[in-house]
């Protein structure tokens, strides 16, 4: 699902080429069995929704990367995937000779942690991005709900229910869930509604 064609691409349109190598480690980590949401549709679907918004980016081929590389590592028992994600991508950006860019990479992506608002616009546009399936049908929500708890299919269910109800309610207090209008326009409203129908199945 994920194109070759394409990373070489933007690695030009960044001024470099792609690390030998990242290609592959990019496909094996997304394409890693127990990725039964932050794998490689995830990805697939987080670059089409840039190639509609793309005019709201600033830097859009560095919005890109970060979508590209914001779930690199991602390990249901580690609380640093994103940091760690982060610290591989801007490693690549070194390797290429264009570390000018890391602060700014490294800002999108620990962005995506969804815990503080994003520093800058862009930021916001990768985290609302990351966040459109929170928008989807009610059906296709539910199915990220299902992927979500195979991910964490290690954790007994009644602390799984606990903590993923907490992230809920959390997500819930936000006084928005998208940054930029068009998105929220489309999204925000139907996200809420998936969230507390999830929110209410958990405590049901």
């Amino acid at each position: 699902m994920l194109s070759a064609t394409r990373w070489q691409a933007l690695w030009q349109e960044l001024g470099g080429t792609a690390p030998a190598g990242s290609f592959a480690e990019l496909s094996g980590a997304y394409g890693a069995a127990d990725r039964h949401y932050h794998g490689a549709a995830h990805i697939t679907a987080c670059l089409a929704h840039l190639e509609r918004w793309r005019p709201l980016a600033v830097d859009a081929a560095l919005v890109e990367l970060a979508l590209w590389t914001h779930d690199l590592v991602y390990d249901t028992r580690r609380q640093d995937n994103e940091a760690a994600s982060a610290e591989r991508a801007c490693q690549w950006l070194a390797d290429a000779g264009l570390a000018a860019h890391a602060d700014a990479l490294r800002e999108m992506i620990l962005a995506t942690r969804h815990q503080q608002p994003p520093t800058d616009s862009d930021a916001a546009l990768v985290v609302d991005i990351d966040l459109s399936i929170l928008g989807s049908t009610a059906q296709v929500y539910a199915g990220y709900e299902e992927a979500v708890r195979q991910e964490y299919a290690w954790v007994p269910e009644p602390l799984f229910r606990a903590g993923r109800a907490r992230l809920l309610r959390q997500l819930l207090a936000l006084p928005a869930l998208y940054h930029h209008a068009p998105l929220a326009a489309q999204w925000e409203a139907q996200a809420r509604c998936n969230l507390q129908a999830a929110l209410a199945a958990l405590e049901s």
